[in-house]
């Protein structure tokens, strides 16, 4: 059995040794990889007296300490770690080992997608290759030498600058790189294969040229080139945004198709996901498109908030990447609409994040212990870590911002810091003291305004009242109010604002204003009628507004901020089901306002396709004390076709007006008339109506673009599957070749709502174009079935017996892809007796399983302790 260890945070002492630098050698061959190893190492503290190096599956075969050749009794050998005697300030240390890629299905070190040698390093990876300091908090310069036989690896790829190549006997070939900047183990990268590859340059501000490759399969190069302009278009971005020039000689991506996340910052060489670089008109959504440009951006802006500025320990992961993904939100935003971006930023952090926050697997964005760091790779430590960012950027506004971000850069530049060193830059320009903002850190769960007014109309007063409802956090501990900036404003009848004028709270601007109390209490003056409220403008604070004076018909029609609009119209949506789901009628004054949004052709297409999107299932769950999927989808379907029988002339109308089956460009009007098409068809065919689903399989068979052509495939599979079948066979006889493309089908399968959805998906993974060992795949299939309320939740149980089969299966391949497919049992306090009987077995089955990973034993145990 695995032994289940907990690393806390309050343990971390800063490491005895650092390397300075790091000579590699990796010999390929084709059952095995040969790895020279030359370390000169530095002793940071005077009372260290052993050095330890971590080493996992990792054939050690020789070891020199200062060209001393030690045999095995001169070092200790454990789990995990060699450890050597050294009193010395100084050392070089000289490691030969043996690893074996083609065996490694864990995907972390170095091992074999396809044809392709590729590395996977952070967090923990590197001491699968070799023997190392394996700790962010250790910044190396590296110099590796890669030599590979030339026919089945012409491309030899690594870190830094390429310094030389060269032609070996037996047909291998070496090539030499150089990384002149210090850098953390976990950014170390080594690619090897036989690619293809397209080319650019990109002239830095300064003027100097850097060389792109972005390389792939061979016979995928065309699909690289959105990827390139996205690049480049992030190059200019952060320059002109921040003033962050890229500091090498080339920058290379690679694509592959086996990688466990969706891509790896590596200093000078990116690793992708394939379906994070590949796209063309054919076999790539709109969302493909966009996800591409926010990744690629999101990994070239870690050059400095990451990779030169790094973070000292795993705990202060949200330091690097709450702030990079602030950066790639903000640049996705300004290349395309604002809006836009924002809402599905939010739709995402409530979808993801906020169900994590409420659940068994809560934690801060700073977390103080894990088992397992893999699983800190959240929407908590991201999405809601960059919520934190955005919020810091509400209160210095756009310049100061800046300014203490030049702050961070040029003091910490090539050192790696925690949360306080970024903390300190922040507050070199706040105009607030950020003390109590730092429990955003160290807290955890959504907290939740609850706000009241009173409005008195003989000193033109407003009162408002603002509560801070702070839940207890996973272990039943109370929590302390936030401090954070709210952005309102109050509303007169014709949807004209009030000047905020009081001295009650700090007013940080004009429309911002500064919580620190549990309890705060505001006077606006001068508000000559009773105002209507428009509350947390463009999400703020990452929190849960409760008020009961808030006119959503009113906000729906005049609101002219665009999130406020929308979440009237999202808030009315939940409310109205809710109701639906306790017997009663549909909201009429609801169904009016959605009308009226309908038909308000003033509205940009794109944000109308979001605010008529009806609340999703995960969204209602969430807010069910008792999970009842079919109360929920029930609801949903009924008002579904009230709203597509009351507009249907309407509806109709506008999808021919929409409809342009050969457009598939991908400007921001192009991609707002598909969304809107697509939304409003759903609406229609809940109807289930022969001649709307003969336009369905119309719309498929047509379109040329694959959103149109996914959606319509979608709308069948669920409301038409007789003919949903020539449809599916069509798809799958087009594509069964293009692994990225078969991830959509088997998602549409896997995600549908008719019964025998299991069946399907049990029968889906004997397909040829299925492979467990290939994590897009799983997650197209197993993960896509695991996230379907319907199927997953069906009250027969197999739901949950299969995907505990699918854990325990996965788990002893891929551990970490398994621990996120175990996050699917995540409800489980929240079920009805029966279904939390079933559930529980399965959880035992799954905790009881003998060499359980770390990574799924950590998830079940925190479901288990939620109860």
């Amino acid at each position: 059995m695995q032994e289940h260890k907990t690393i806390f945070f309050k343990d971390y002492t800063p490491s005895p040794y650092t390397i300075e630098t790091c000579s590699l050698e990796f010999i390929i061959e084709e059952s095995s990889t040969r790895v020279e190893n030359i370390m000169e190492i530095r002793r940071q503290n005077s009372e260290a007296r052993e050095l330890k190096l971590d080493g996992e599956m990792v054939d050690l075969e020789l070891l020199w300490v200062n060209d001393i050749l030690y045999s095995d009794d001169m070092y200790t050998k454990e789990e995990g770690a060699i450890r050597i005697p050294l009193d010395s300030d100084t050392a070089r240390i000289r490691i030969i080992n043996r690893i074996y890629p083609d065996q490694n299905t864990e995907l972390e070190g170095l091992y074999r997608s396809g044809g392709i040698w590729c590395t996977q390093n952070e967090p923990e990876g590197f001491r699968r290759i070799t023997y190392f300091i394996d700790r962010p908090d250790v910044m190396t310069k590296f110099t590796t030498k890669i030599i590979a036989s030339k026919e089945r690896c012409p491309i030899l790829l690594s870190n830094g600058n390429l310094r030389g190549t060269a032609t070996l006997d037996n047909g291998k070939h070496l090539a030499v790189w150089e990384d002149p900047i210090p850098k953390p183990c976990y950014l170390f990268a080594l690619v090897a294969g036989d690619l293809g590859s397209i080319t650019d340059t990109y002239t830095t501000s300064s003027g100097k040229k850097v060389d792109l490759a972005i390389y792939c399969d061979r016979g995928n190069e065309d699909k690289c080139h959105h990827a390139m302009r996205s690049l480049k278009k992030s190059m200019e971005w952060d320059e002109v945004t921040y003033g962050r020039e890229y500091d090498l000689e080339m920058y290379n991506i690679v694509a592959v198709d086996s990688f466990n996340m969706g891509a790896m910052e590596n200093k000078g060489l990116n690793i992708f996901n394939s379906h994070y670089v590949l796209a063309d008109e054919d076999s790539a959504t709109d969302s493909d498109f966009m996800g591409i440009e926010s990744v690629i951006a999101h990994e070239y802006f870690h050059n400095w908030t990451g990779n030169r500025i790094t973070c000292r320990n795993w705990f202060e992961l949200t330091l690097k990447e709450g702030l990079t993904v602030f950066r790639d939100q903000s640049f996705s935003a300004d290349m395309n609409s604002p809006l836009t971006q924002r809402l599905d930023d939010l739709r995402a952090l409530r979808e993801r994040q906020f169900v994590e926050d409420a659940g068994p697997t809560a934690h801060p964005i700073k977390p103080d212990h894990y088992m397992e760091i893999n699983n800190f790779y959240t929407a908590t430590v991201y999405e809601k870590g960059a919520e934190v960012i955005r919020m810091m950027h509400t209160v210095l506004g756009g310049e100061k911002f800046r300014a203490s971000m030049d702050y961070y850069f040029e003091k910490f530049d090539g050192k790696a810091v925690g949360t306080e060193e970024f903390l300190e830059s922040m507050q070199s320009q706040s105009p607030v003291d950020l003390t109590q903002f730092k429990r955003w850190y160290s807290q955890e769960r959504t907290p939740t305004l609850r706000i009241s007014s009173e409005y008195f109309p003989e000193s033109a007063e407003l009162v408002l009242k603002i509560i801070q409802i702070i839940p207890k956090n996973t272990k039943n501990q109370e929590q302390l109010p936030y401090a954070m900036p709210l952005r309102m404003a109050l509303l007169a009848s014709d949807g004209s604002e009030y000047a905020l004028k009081t001295d009650d709270v700090t007013l940080l601007h004009k429309d911002v204003l500064w919580l620190e109390k549990e309890v705060s209490e505001i006077v606006f003056k001068e508000i000559a009628t009773p105002p209507r409220l428009s509350l947390n403008r463009g999400f703020s604070a990452p929190v849960i507004i409760e008020c009961d004076t808030l006119d959503y018909p009113f906000l729906m029609t005049y609101e002219n901020e665009g999130f406020v609009r929308y979440e009237a119209a999202h808030r009315f949506g939940i409310e109205t089901l809710e109701a639906m789901m306790s017997g009663e009628e549909a909201n009429e004054r609801y169904i009016e306002s959605y009308g009226a949004l309908l038909c308000d052709e003033s509205i940009e297409a794109m944000f109308k396709s979001q605010i008529l999107e009806l609340p999703s299932i995960t969204t209602l769950m969430q807010r069910q004390e008792r999970i009842d999927v079919a109360a929920i989808v029930t609801a949903q379907e009924k008002l579904k076709q009230i709203l597509a029988q009351r507009y249907f002339s309407e509806l109709h109308k506008n999808i021919e007006i929409l409809y342009d089956p050969s457009n598939t460009h991908i400007d921001g009007v192009s991609m707002g008339k598909r969304a809107l098409k697509n939304r409003l068809l759903g609406l229609l065919m809940s109807l289930k109506e022969e001649p709307i689903s003969a336009v369905c399989l119309e719309h498929y068979y047509q379109s040329r673009s694959m959103s149109e052509r996914l959606a319509a495939l979608d709308l069948l599979e669920n409301y038409a599957p007789e003919l949903a079948k020539s449809a599916l066979e069509d798809f799958y006889n087009r594509y069964y070749d293009q692994t990225l493309v078969m991830n959509k089908y088997f998602s549409v399968l896997a995600s549908s709502r008719r019964e025998g959805t299991l069946e399907r998906v049990v029968a889906l993974q004997e397909n040829r174009a299925y492979d467990v060992k290939v994590p897009n795949l799983v997650r197209a299939l197993i993960g896509s079935f695991a996230r379907n309320p319907v199927a997953f939740y069906d009250h027969s149980g197999d739901g949950f017996r299969f995907v505990a089969d699918k854990v325990i299966e996965i788990d002893a391949l891929n551990p970490q892809i398994a621990s996120g497919l175990a996050g699917a049992f995540k409800n489980y306090p929240k079920l009805s007796t029966t279904q939390k009987t079933e559930m529980g077995r399965e959880l035992e089955r799954i905790k009881n399983h003998p060499n359980l990973s770390n990574n799924v034993y950590e998830i079940i145990t925190k479901i288990f302790e939620a109860c």
